[in-house]
């Protein structure tokens, strides 16, 4: 039997491998201690994560991962799992594919190791972020890369590093939001997990939402690289296609850690000021999330929902992610197939 032509890493950002007190503070220590998550310092970065961070932390994330870890693990690794086989069936037998975790397990360096062994001739790096940031996206191709460097034969790479815009891509979430009848709802809401504004300056980024609050208006070479932009780019795009007009919408930014000035507008305001101006239903779609975690289920679905009553509010409707549903995964071997069927074109030219 001839081995598989292609390897595929599938790139997720990782989970506790339990909700106990020592495995939360064990992922939160490796997460946290990535300079691209906390970019200062090593030795200030030491004091902080292992020193506070982490200790402090540790309990109260234990709490919230046992209210949604399920008999069969974490949400966030079952996707997973269940993705990279639907997605090996789908492509079939020239393709192994493999589902690596930047943080805790499976780890990068075993899923590389296995499409190793399988002597493939060439590796797609697939990461589950759809807009890309420096600390998910850029974090884990730099971990593979790193892997990879040490080999002493590197097959032939190709990288999908972002697809926050593509048409396939969005008509997926259109369709999802569309099932819940969004004008049924006041206000429909995109929530986008947060990064420090300095991450936003250090990537390159000139657009005009370094001057203020406002948003960059479309995708141009001054804002190409910015997360931020790239964010309400994905929103404006579902948006559109489902014709919801400007002044029902709000583009949010959730999950902050710290003091330092994280991208804005904030989710958890946001809605806070809804329910006071006596906005009393809000749809939620959560695009940087592909799969349903601890940011979707339980802050998005329990958090903001018990702050939105607080205020006045009555329901915070959560759009269920992308999972494993088969289109998600069909879409998915689509890239793939792209990538393979361009070099296969420009070996031919």
């Amino acid at each position: 039997m001839k081995a598989p032509k292609t390897g595929v890493l599938l790139l997720q950002l990782g989970t506790p491998d339990s909700p106990s007190v020592g495995d939360v503070r064990r992922y939160l220590r490796q997460f946290l201690m990535d300079y691209r998550v906390i970019d200062v310092p090593y030795a200030l970065r030491q004091v902080l994560v292992n020193g506070i961070i982490a200790n402090f932390r540790a309990p109260k994330s234990a709490k919230l991962y046992k209210e949604i870890w399920t008999e069969q693990g974490s949400p966030l690794l079952i996707y997973g799992r269940s993705v990279q086989q639907k997605l090996q069936q789908e492509l079939g037998p020239d393709f192994i594919v493999e589902l690596g975790m930047r943080y805790r397990k499976p780890p990068i360096h075993e899923a590389l190791q296995r499409l190793k062994d399988a002597r493939v001739e060439q590796i797609i790096l697939l990461p589950l972020f759809p807009q890309f940031a420096s600390s998910s996206t850029g974090s884990a191709l730099e971990e593979s890369m790193r892997i990879l460097s040490k080999w002493q034969y590197i097959p032939e790479l190709k990288i999908i590093s972002s697809y926050y815009s593509d048409p396939e891509f969005i008509r997926l979430w259109v369709e999802k939001g569309r099932a819940f009848n969004p004008q049924e709802y006041d206000t429909v809401m995109f929530t986008f997990h947060g990064v420090p504004w300095r991450h936003i300056r250090k990537s390159g980024c000139s657009g005009a939402c370094q001057k203020g609050p406002r948003a960059c208006p479309e995708i141009t070479p001054e804002n190409s690289v910015c997360y931020r932009a790239q964010c309400f780019a994905s929103a404006r795009a579902v948006i559109k296609d489902l014709g919801l007009p400007e002044e029902k919408v709000v583009i949010t930014f959730q999950s902050r850690l710290g003091n330092d000035p994280w991208l804005t507008p904030y989710t958890d305001k946001t809605l806070e000021s809804l329910a006071k101006s006596g906005k009393k239903r809000v749809l939620v779609f959560s695009m940087a999330f592909v799969a349903d975690c601890l940011e979707t289920i339980h802050e998005v679905g329990t958090e903001y929902q018990e702050l939105f009553e607080e205020h006045g509010g009555e329901k915070v409707q959560l759009i269920p992610s992308l999972n494993d549903d088969q289109t998600w995964v069909s879409y998915l071997a689509s890239l793939v197939n792209q990538r393979v069927s361009q070099a296969e074109l420009m070996a031919t030219e």
